[in-house]
C-alpha cells in the first residue's frame, strides 16, 4: 500500500509518526519530572514543619519542663505545658488556624497515650509497629487519603530516651498526683526506656500542588504541540518547495520526452542531487536523440 503513495504523502506520514512519538516521549518525561518536583516540594514543606516541631519539643523539654515540673506535685490539675508532645501539638494547632493551613496535620501517634487525643488509629498503629520491628528504619514517607483530602506524610519514630520521662509513664505509683487526677491511672503507663512508643507524623496537603503540576504539564504540552505543529508545517512546505516540486517538474519533462517531444529540456539551475539528476536526464535525452537520428538516416 505504501508503494502506491506519493513521496509527499509518505514523507508526511513519517513526519506525523515522528511527531506523535516525540510528543508521547516528551509528555512522559515531562510528567515524571513535574511529579517528582511536586513530591519534592511537599516533602520539603513537611521536613520544615517537622524540624520546627522538634525545636518546640526541645525547648519545652530543656526550658519549660524544669521550670514547671516542681509544681506538678502540689498543683490541683496537671500542667500539660511540661510535656513536649503537648506543646508541639498546641503550637501546630495555632499554625493550622491561619488561612491556607487548615489541612496541615501534626500528630504524635501513640499506642498507649496519656492524653487520648494522641491515640494512634489503625494506620498510625501500623507505622509504630513497623518502627518497632525494623529498628533501622528512621523515616517512612508516603501518601494517605484523609477526610481533609490526599496528604503526603512523613513519619519518624519517637522513643523514650530520657529516664525523667518514665516518671510520668512507668507506673501510676511514680506519677505526679496531678497527672492521675487529670488523666487517671489506666492510660500512658508501662513505657520502657529506649522503647518506641509513638510515631511523629507530619501530613501536608498535596492535592493543590499536584493539580498545579498537572496544569503546568497541560500548558507545556499544549505549547510543545503547537511548536511541533508549526515545525511540521514549515518542514512540509520547505520539502515541497525544494524537493517535491522540482521532482514533479523533472517527471513532467520526462513524460514529454517519452512521447517524442525532444524540444523539452530538464532545466535545473541548482547543483545539488536533483540538479545532477536533471543534467543526467538531459544527457540521456541527447544520446537518445542522436540514436534516433542515426536510425532515421539509414
Amino acid at each position: 500500500m505504501l508503494n502506491n503513495l506519493k513521496i509527499g504523502t509518505k514523507f508526511n506520514l513519517l513526519l506525523i509518526l515522528v511527531f506523535i512519538a516525540s510528543i508521547c516521549l516528551s509528555g512522559a518525561i515531562l510528567s515524571s519530572v513535574l511529579q517528582r518536583r511536586a513530591q519534592n516540594e511537599v516533602s520539603s514543606q513537611a521536613l520544615i514543619l517537622m524540624k520546627t516541631m522538634n525545636s518546640v519539643r526541645t525547648y519545652t523539654q530543656n526550658r519549660i519542663n524544669p521550670l514547671l515540673a516542681p509544681q506538678l506535685e502540689t498543683a490541683t490539675a496537671f500542667i500539660p505545658e511540661t510535656v513536649p508532645a503537648f506543646s508541639a501539638t498546641e503550637v501546630f494547632e495555632n499554625f493550622r488556624q491561619t488561612e491556607g493551613n487548615e489541612n496541615f496535620l501534626y500528630k504524635e501517634a501513640t499506642l498507649n497515650p496519656t492524653n487520648l487525643r494522641d491515640k494512634a488509629d489503625s494506620f498510625e498503629t501500623q507505622l509504630v509497629e513497623r518502627f518497632r520491628r525494623e529498628s533501622k528504619i528512621k523515616e517512612i514517607v508516603g501518601f494517605r487519603s484523609l477526610p481533609e483530602g490526599d496528604v503526603f506524610y512523613i513519619a519518624r519514630p519517637l522513643a523514650i530516651t530520657q529516664q525523667t520521662c518514665l516518671r510520668c509513664h512507668s507506673t501510676p505509683e511514680l506519677a505526679p498526683k496531678s497527672q492521675l487526677t487529670t488523666y487517671g491511672t489506666k492510660n500512658g503507663f508501662g513505657w520502657k526506656l529506649n522503647e518506641i512508643v509513638a510515631a511523629q507524623i507530619i501530613s501536608v496537603p498535596s492535592k493543590e500542588i499536584f493539580n498545579y503540576a498537572q496544569s503546568s504539564w497541560s500548558l507545556i504540552m499544549g505549547l510543545l504541540i503547537a511548536i511541533f505543529t508549526v515545525v511540521l508545517l514549515l518542514i512540509n512546505f520547505l520539502i515541497k518547495k525544494t524537493v517535491i516540486q522540482r521532482i514533479k517538474n523533472i517527471e513532467r519533462i520526462a513524460q514529454k520526452v517519452s512521447t517524442g517531444d525532444m524540444s523539452a529540456d530538464f532545466d535545473e539551475g541548482s547543483k545539488d542531487e536533483i540538479g545532477g539528476l536533471a543534467a543526467a536526464f538531459n544527457r540521456m535525452k541527447s544520446s537518445l536523440k542522436i540514436a534516433m537520428d542515426m536510425l532515421n538516416s539509414q
